[in-house]
């Protein structure tokens, strides 16, 4: 929990080593996940790997709760499901349908739980400034509306919920159009395949993606007082927008998405941004 959202931060406290990649050629790899993780027992003991863990956890639970809502007041028995005898038409307006459906209870219940995501990237992101702001949920929630008000829990959460709608769509329609126009009814194993299909696609959109999570995430920490949401650490950002842009220029909006082989960056060449 915590390695991963450092590793997004950009902490790097620990040295690259000299590797090989697959043609043989010396690289710099910064420490994995598991180097990094000895690390932060080393520093903060085994606890410090869960901080953040109880807002995560209510949030994660927030979220079932309001999913589980949301299916109550709009029932699935009432959507129509996609079947192997509907023709071409049929099927992607069942498709569209049910994506809708799938959106609007995942736009929802990320709006409610996401107070509660904010809290734990900022409990987590207090071990790279050794500080205690954030020292409890019900003082962070205190804190929070008092030095930013209401909006202040929702900070990183327009890029959180666009990355969330463009892959359940990109998701659901590519494996519909996978389903039906590559793989061939004839074939013995083709139902194994469509079974699949939405898996495999989910792994390849969560990538496309992900800088829509790390974005989220930078601005959930950015500018709250914390040493790593201030510069000299991290510029100050005005919108998400500011924040992709400055990613994007370093070459960073897939930071942390790897978690084991990590290449270390190139010196990237100064970018202004306005």
């Amino acid at each position: 929990l915590l390695t991963g959202f450092l590793l997004q931060v950009g902490h790097e406290p620990l040295p690259p080593t000299v590797g090989r990649n697959v043609l043989g050629r010396k690289v710099l790899y910064l420490p994995g996940f598991f180097t990094y993780a000895r690390h932060i027992v080393e520093v903060d003991g085994k606890r410090g790997l869960f901080r953040g863990l109880t807002p995560r956890l209510i949030s994660s639970t927030l979220s079932t709760i309001t999913r589980g809502s949301v299916k109550k007041a709009f029932p699935l028995e009432d959507m129509e499901h996609v079947s192997n005898k509907d023709d071409v038409k049929t099927s992607l307006r069942k498709v569209v349908k049910e994506t809708s459906h799938e959106m609007m209870m995942q736009c929802v219940s990320r709006v409610v739980s996401h107070p509660l995501h904010v809290i734990s990237m900022r409990c987590m992101v207090q071990f790279i400034g050794r500080e205690v702001k954030y020292s409890g949920v019900f003082s962070a929630i205190g804190r929070i509306f008092k030095e930013e008000g209401i909006l202040g829990f929702f900070v990183g959460l327009i890029p959180h919920i666009l990355g969330d709608v463009i892959f359940l769509w990109c998701c659901n329609l590519l494996a519909h159009f996978i389903n039906t126009y590559a793989v061939d009814d004839n074939f013995s194993q083709a139902s194994v395949i469509r079974s699949y299909t939405k898996f495999v696609m989910g792994i390849a959109v969560s990538m496309l993606t992900y800088p829509f999570l790390l974005v989220g995430d930078l601005m959930a920490v950015n500018n709250c007082g914390l040493r790593a949401g201030l510069p000299p650490y991290a510029p100050a950002f005005t919108s998400w927008i500011h924040c992709w842009r400055y990613l994007s220029a370093q070459g960073q909006l897939f930071r942390g998405s790897s978690l084991l082989f990590r290449r270390a960056p190139m010196p990237a060449a100064y970018f202004p941004i306005d």
